[in-house]
């Protein structure tokens, strides 16, 4: 798949799931579960134990079911690492250039994380497919929209206060798609191994991306 060809399948899953746990050992449940209830498009942060053994084992179990990231990726070092073990795509929460560059150099989707509009704009013209907006929170709905006036060619992704009541709010102010941690991906549906809520939960996510963008395809 070309990396123009797994930037759009972000754009269409719409949900980036942020996949950070203090257990490694049933992850590979948690992707699989993600997959099954619509959200395809999945994010293994670095603070993971065994993080890069995560990103083998999801791979190896799922392979082209997901598009595989790496997150909290702060440094080349580790961007080398990821995509050794597997992640087709980089997040982070701060603006690293030579992240970007080592990106572009290997042609894979790098989403880096900003916060004001200079560092949006640096982002962006650096080599940024989508800017990572970290910590949305902060910053709401309203932000993305004040963005679209000075600095529409660029594609937004909030995280950090993306749930089930923000979610729309945030697509109808111009994000390309949602990073969702969390409020998906819940550390206590984690430990109780309860893999059918998570399905759930990617389904409700799903739904509102399906409904603010009008869309009638049934959900992958």
């Amino acid at each position: 798949m070309s990396k123009e060809d797994q930037l759009q399948r972000v754009i269409h899953c719409g949900i980036v799931a942020v996949i950070r746990s203090p257990d490694s050992n049933q992850l590979v449940e948690v992707a699989r579960a993600l997959a099954e209830g619509g959200v395809d498009v999945l994010e293994v942060t670095m603070s993971v134990p065994n993080a890069l053994e995560v990103l083998r084992q999801v791979r190896q179990a799922l392979g082209d079911r997901v598009l595989l990231g790496a997150g909290t990726v702060l440094d080349t070092e580790t961007a080398r690492a990821v995509f050794l073990a597997g992640a087709e795509y980089i997040v982070s929460p701060t603006l690293n250039l030579d992240v970007i560059r080592l990106c572009q150099r290997y042609s894979k989707l790098v989403m880096p994380g900003a916060y004001t509009p200079t560092e949006i704009l640096a982002a962006w013209e650096a080599g940024a497919d989508i800017v990572k907006v970290f910590p949305a929170e902060t910053v709401g709905p309203a932000f993305f929209k004040a963005m679209r006036g000075p600095l529409p060619q660029i594609r937004l992704m909030p995280t950090g206060g993306v749930d089930l009541t923000t979610a729309a709010a945030f697509l109808q102010a111009g994000a390309c798609c949602l990073g969702v941690g969390s409020q998906l991906v819940d550390p206590k549906l984690v430990a109780d191994r309860n893999f059918t809520r998570i399905s759930e939960l990617a389904k409700q996510y799903r739904a509102i991306v399906k409904r603010e963008r009008n869309e009638d395809a049934v959900v992958r």
